[in-house]
């Protein structure tokens, strides 16, 4: 066991990417579960507070402490086993998402779960049902666990595997390793969107294992998991294409996500399946130049897509896409084609740079980050995106605004140049979250809600159901001792 009490030392552990700080005496680095088990039962024993930190990548300060104590998982790093034959890994929570994708690539594997953060740990990719560009096709982190061991908040444990423990109906009723029986009731929940991470996964006849997939560490705390990995697709084409007209790329990622659901449904190779769908604004564009000056002069907008392809049907493949671009009045001399490794790679890093430098900017003038993680139907994508622009172009706040537009979700980052900018900043952001909700979307797609988002989901919810699920929570940790003020307030 590793303790810290050095102020000095435990500050990179009081914050998050947002730049949201907290406060703590002490950090606890348990080294393995028995240590951890122990630590967790003298907390409960002596009504002591305690928050989980996973790497520190999260933005909705999830995993800065206000008060109490930390507990790091950071020695829970060992990828105990990958299995080729029947396509699964087991792992620790604090591996780094990074480490894991490289030896997977080094045997011809892959995890499609892709957060643009990939120093962050597997384990906070859980407790937030983490996403990324490959969710248009494969979904989110949900779909690929397996199996999860838990400590729960008095230092009990729980082993979940997939397909063992379903409630019957709206009720739910199991046993803890040690026999502790746990049951509650199921409130009804509108969880239609195919990217949410706004509180708690509940639906009738729902999979146990599910709850703890996005409940933010605030139900038990994750230690191992057996994930479902895929062999890497035979070979995938990269591409970005520019468009001088917004409304253009918004149109053909419309159309190339319906294209998509279509024709996936019949598992057919030789047309158009994205793996991915991303847009990026004119904002987007110019900050982006500098790293990429290669970027279109008179491009207002770009596209980055991604398809597998298998042998023989390359040429045919971007045929199709190459019409499309064309139909939503690009052209094949404004796009960028990959179709190597290295090539890919430059898109990769083209698609990630922007958040990057959105981040460097938010340190650099030591504000919290602004930025939306809000999901629509894709019937009303093209409106909130215009509504957004509306909503902006009156304010005079400098702002990016990108995102996976796949799955209609939009990350708009707002980049105040002061205080007073800031805090209206806040007020367009709690608009921007009721527009959301009237649009029967959500507050927050793949980050989660932490301590950052509360009132926008008690919005979202409403009181009786947040208050219900609150009730699931105390379930767990009648004392409200673990990762409290994630979620409720």
């Amino acid at each position: 066991m590793i303790i810290k009490t050095n102020q000095d030392e435990i500050q990179s552990y009081l914050v998050d990417a947002s730049n949201f700080k907290g406060y703590c005496e002490t950090v606890f680095i348990p080294e393995n579960e028995d240590e951890l088990i122990k630590l967790v039962k003298s907390f409960y024993d002596t009504n002591t507070k305690f928050t989980i930190s996973g790497a520190g990548t999260g933005l909705a300060g999830g995993r800065v402490p206000l008060g109490g104590v930390l507990i790091s998982t950071e020695k829970f790093n060992n990828i105990i086993e990958i299995n080729t034959k029947e396509n699964y890994t087991i792992l620790e929570a604090g591996v780094y998402l990074s480490d894991f994708l490289i030896k997977l690539n080094s045997i011809g594997y892959f995890y499609p779960p892709d957060p643009t953060e990939k120093n962050c740990f597997i384990g906070g990719t859980i407790a937030t049902n983490a996403s990324g560009a490959k969710t248009f096709k494969y979904g989110s982190t949900r779909n690929f666990v397996l199996e999860l061991d838990l400590v729960l908040p008095d230092g009990g444990k729980l082993h979940l595997i997939r397909d063992k423990i379903f409630a019957d109906g709206n009720y739910i009723k199991f046993q803890t390793d040690s026999g502790k029986s746990i049951q509650f009731k199921i409130p009804l929940i509108n969880s239609s969107l195919t990217k949410n991470s706004a509180g708690y996964y509940l639906k009738p006849n729902m999979d146990l294992i599910d709850l703890f997939i996005g409940s933010e560490g605030t139900l038990g705390i994750i230690t191992r998991a057996k994930l479902k990995i895929l062999p890497k697709p035979e070979d995938i084409i990269s591409a970005v294409c520019f468009f001088d007209e917004e409304i253009n790329a918004l149109k053909f990622i419309d159309e190339a996500r319906k294209i998509s659901y279509h024709y996936r449904n019949y598992n057919l190779n030789n047309t158009i399946d994205a793996l991915a769908l991303e847009f990026f604004d004119k904002h987007s564009l110019k900050l982006l130049r500098d790293s990429f000056p290669l970027i279109n002069q008179n491009a207002n907008a770009a596209v980055w897509f991604e398809q597998i392809i298998s042998t023989g049907n390359l040429d045919l493949i971007l045929e199709k896409w190459t019409k499309l671009i064309v139909k939503h009045n690009s052209s094949d001399e404004l796009v960028w084609f990959a179709t190597n490794e290295k090539e890919r790679k430059t898109m990769e890093e083209f698609r990630h740079t922007i958040s990057w430098k959105v981040n460097e900017y938010i340190s650099k003038n030591n504000l919290r980050k602004l930025g939306t993680d809000v999901a629509v139907p894709d019937a009303v994508m093209i409106d909130f995106y215009y509504y957004l622009l509306t909503l902006m172009s009156n304010s005079n706040i400098d702002y990016v605004l990108y995102g996976h537009l796949g799955n209609s979700h939009f990350h708009l980052n707002m980049l105040p140049k002061n205080e007073e900018e800031f805090a209206l900043g806040k007020v367009l952001y709690k608009s921007i979250c009721k527009k959301v909700i009237e649009l029967n979307g959500t507050i927050s797609a793949e980050h989660g809600v932490g301590k950052l988002k509360r009132e926008y989901l008690l919005d979202m919810l409403g009181v009786k159901t947040l208050s219900q699920m609150r009730e699931i929570k105390l379930k767990f940790d009648p004392k409200n001792l673990l990762n409290n003020g994630n979620i409720f307030f």
